[in-house]
């Protein structure tokens, strides 16, 4: 079926809801934090004297590839792509074990383990929001594909 075919969705047209570009924006901002995080590990890997470079290096690699999920799923939600609620809600989830992990911490990391439980849950209200869920196409159980009449 091509997509001229496929008539658009009543519930995706209209303007983007605004909880719904708070959450891309949320998760962006998540996005960027590990770019950000990633690549200032990596140069203290490459330039500094860690204990292990390689460790240095692989983890700040790992973190700048972790922030492709968040960096996705904000333009999929920016786009009202219904397959980016997913990748958004995990990257949520995700953060909310890192964050208690911060907030366990006995230095500077306490703000930032705050900073990223208020975000995560956050985004993860916005995402679950039945105006963001509209938006986005998603259909709830037992309604396969009846529209509102």
């Amino acid at each position: 079926m091509s997509s001229e075919q496929t008539p658009a969705a009543p519930e995706t047209t209209g303007p983007r809801p605004r909880r719904l570009t708070y959450a891309a924006l949320l998760a962006a901002l998540e996005g960027l934090a590990l770019v950000v995080g990633g690549v200032w590990i990596l140069v203290l890997g490459l330039t500094g004297h860690p204990d292990d470079r390689q460790q240095a290096v692989t983890g700040g690699i790992t973190l700048v590839v972790l922030a492709l999920l968040p960096l996705l799923a904000a333009r999929g939600l920016l786009g009202r792509r219904s397959w980016s609620r997913g990748p958004a809600v995990i990257t949520q989830l995700m953060a909310l074990p890192v964050a208690y992990n911060l907030l366990q911490a006995d230095s500077m990391a306490i703000p930032a383990g705050i900073a990223l439980a208020v975000v995560a849950v956050a985004a993860l209200v916005l995402l679950v929001n039945p105006e963001t869920t509209r938006a986005l196409g998603i259909r709830g159980p037992g309604n396969p594909g009846a529209t509102e009449k």
